[in-house]
């Protein structure tokens, strides 16, 4: 047995999956994902606001300089995102598990960074506005699921092929003139709040009681793209100052 399956059955007495374990050992596990989700919040809100100082007096040249690179920043994100995800799943070590939720968080905030800064020079009040919705749409979800207790796992492979159609329209839109618009904007919000129901499912149903920052990572990064998404679409639909 491996020094970090030693480390969780020693620290939480319970291996199997949540949706098995007794009231008490789900709640604990419940808890300690949220705890994680809240705290990779937390870490991205305070990247964000010590980049957005850092550029302070350069956002133009800024976005000016990033705006040629979205195809590699959109490569580097998906090699990121897989390597944190295994990083998190990993049952080497604890240590390893939080290493890709860092890791994940860090680089989350580095992508948002031209957005956000699109998004103060659009007015002050579109990324609070943005934050209040999408935290009201995340906690509505949420309380879908842990008061219906559904298994919303079957909804998976239709997320995966949406997914993949949706990059594909993303990197065409890179290369050509095609415009996404609002109506790309909404559908994606629909998509990510489709894996919020998703995910928080599986954290009741299909995740074991160590798995907790696995679990806090998968539900963070559907949290932060559906933020992404609510973001652009406040910033679309904003008058100008």
């Amino acid at each position: 047995m491996s020094y970090g399956r030693e480390y969780e059955m020693e620290s939480y007495g319970y291996d199997g999956f949540a949706a098995d374990a007794v009231a008490e050992e789900r709640r604990a596990f419940i808890q300690r994902t949220y705890a994680h989700v809240f705290g990779a919040i937390l870490g991205f809100v305070a990247l964000e606001a010590l980049w957005l100082q850092l550029v302070k007096g350069k956002e133009i040249q800024l976005l000016q300089m990033m705006g040629g690179a979205w195809i590699v920043l959109m490569i580097a994100y998906m090699v990121v995102s897989w390597l944190a995800a295994k990083w998190a799943s990993s049952d080497v070590s604890p240590g390893m598990q939080y290493a890709g939720l860092g890791l994940y968080v860090f680089f989350e905030s580095l992508i948002f960074l031209p957005l956000m800064i699109f998004a103060s020079i659009k007015g002050p009040n579109v990324i609070p506005t943005a934050g209040f919705l999408t935290l009201f749409i995340f906690g509505g979800l949420t309380a879908v699921v842990m008061l219906t207790k559904k298994d919303f796992s079957f909804l998976g492979n239709f997320l995966r092929l949406a997914m993949i159609v949706a990059l594909g329209l993303i990197i065409v839109s890179l290369f050509t003139p095609l415009n996404l618009g609002i109506w790309f904007t909404v559908a994606m919000i629909v998509l990510m709040s489709g894996y919020i129901l998703y995910d928080t499912s599986n954290i009741l149903h299909h995740y074991h009681t160590h798995q907790h920052v696995a679990a806090a990572l998968a539900l963070f990064a559907s949290l932060a793209t559906l933020f992404w998404y609510v973001l652009r679409f406040v910033i679309a639909t904003a008058g100008d100052d």
